[in-house]
């Protein structure tokens, strides 16, 4: 039997083991996923406490109930079929399906840095065996799973399309979003070769209730980056017709719901503080820099990325300005943030626009503070060194402020009591304008 027959056979069995490389806000989710349509689940991180929590039972994603994370390590325990946490990439050599979900972020001059996915499947490499699949899921240029992938498995004396089934199927996680989760959100899937998309679409499909194919990996590296890029372009848009309604003293958020009352050829998008969150901040910016290989310059979807960039600077300026007309300082003034993950009912902070802004503000001699529901603690991260706690939200806390600036529009913020208490105000998010229509 050839190696794709004999890989089909395992995944309609299920007795497939599916290695997931990167156990965070996407990689944790579609390995429960696998391990509750019944398959063995090998979770891989570099994390050493994320490994021992999995392995314990227990979950470091707010979204995610530790019941979720028990069930499937018990399932591992009891029956062979359910997940386990390592950090030993040898454990890869008795994996079947091999998934890679790890960071892609921007390096310093807004280039793509790929280190992540290439330590990664250098890690892997090693381990290699005939008659395993590997899918890129972490979001990417187009070109980057044959540019970077295939020649590592090349190196090792396999061919792709006959030894090793190499396919792109991008993330599409929403975190937060109560209609759709990693089983009921359709699956992209390219492959290499034909045989490649067969195989990735059958181990997808066994999880996933929908699996849409397409017709190369560097078509599914693009379909992710038009699905992002067309909601960057559309809030830059917003973010910037922001700039200029408020210059006007109109009110942005009436403009916009008066014009999706149109029953055609509109969609609203909403203003902000800057976007956050692993994609939309930096998707445009990776098909940007790839364009330009080809003599493309893709000053649209650029432009869009540079006016949300600025956004969270943008209300930096307006704080200035709002603590000036107060005969205040922003050097030795007390800022509170409310809500510094990247957006609402989460507690994912990755680029979140309220820790630029937070940064920005204490370059500048503020003393900040935060209350959030679902970040209690701002620790060192990749681009900041924080070392913040939450604070309760109370009366006092709020009217002892000089100046609070509301950043992420959490559903458990009670608004009534920031409306009454808050001595000034910067409603990044038109939070409080809902409130005054509702009173």
């Amino acid at each position: 039997m050839n190696p794709k027959q004999r890989l089909l056979e395992k995944i309609g069995r299920r007795e497939a083991v599916v290695a997931i490389y990167g156990l965070g806000y996407v990689g944790l989710p579609l390995a429960l996923r696998f391990a509750e349509a019944g398959f063995a689940v090998t979770g891989f991180d570099v994390d050493a406490d994320k490994v021992a929590q999995l392995n314990t039972g227990k979950s470091y994603i707010e979204r995610i109930p530790d019941r979720a994370v028990a069930d499937a390590v018990a399932g591992a325990s009891k029956t062979a079929r359910g997940l386990t946490a390592t950090a030993d990439y040898a454990r890869t050599a008795q994996a079947d399906a091999l998934i890679i979900c790890v960071p892609t972020p921007l390096g310093k001059h807004r280039e793509p840095d790929l280190r992540y996915v290439t330590d990664t499947m250098d890690g892997i490499a090693p381990h290699l065996q005939r008659g395993q699949l590997v899918a890129l899921e972490s979001t990417t240029y187009p070109g980057s799973t044959e540019e970077e992938i295939l020649p590592r498995i090349e190196a090792r004396g396999l061919r792709a399309g006959e030894d090793v089934f190499l396919v792109y199927s991008p993330e599409r996680e929403d975190p937060g979003n109560p209609d759709f989760n990693t089983r009921t959100i359709p699956k992209v899937c390219g492959g290499h070769t034909v045989d490649c998309l067969q195989v990735g679409a059958a181990l997808y499909a066994a999880a996933i209730d929908r699996v849409v194919t397409v017709s190369s990996t560097r078509a599914a590296e693009m379909t992710k980056l038009l699905e992002n890029i067309y909601r960057a372009v559309n809030i830059g848009l917003v973010n910037e017709l922001q700039l200029v309604a408020d210059k006007m003293r109109i009110d942005m958020h009436e403009v916009i719901d008066a014009a999706a009352t149109k029953p055609f050829g509109y969609t609203p998008f909403r203003p902000g503080p800057g976007m956050g969150g692993h994609c939309l901040p930096i998707d445009p910016f990776y098909l940007a820099w790839k364009a330009k290989e080809y003599g493309v310059n893709s000053r649209f979807i650029e432009l869009a990325g540079e006016v949300n960039a600025a956004m969270p600077l943008w209300y930096v300026d307006k704080a200035v300005a709002e603590l000036n007309r107060a005969g205040k300082a922003v050097r030795g003034a007390s800022i509170l943030i409310l809500g510094v993950a990247y957006k609402k009912n989460i507690d994912d902070m990755r680029e979140s626009p309220a820790l630029k802004i937070i940064d920005a503000l204490r370059d500048q001699g503020a003393n900040i503070a935060y209350h959030d529901p679902h970040v209690p603690r701002l620790n060192k991260l990749r681009d900041y060194r924080l070392d913040l706690q939450s604070k309760p939200l109370t009366a006092d806390l709020l009217a002892n402020s000089d100046l609070v600036i509301l950043c992420t529009n959490h559903d458990r913020l009670d608004y009534p009591l920031i409306a009454k208490h808050s001595p000034r105000i910067i409603d990044t998010r038109g939070a409080l304008r809902n409130l005054a229509e509702d009173g």
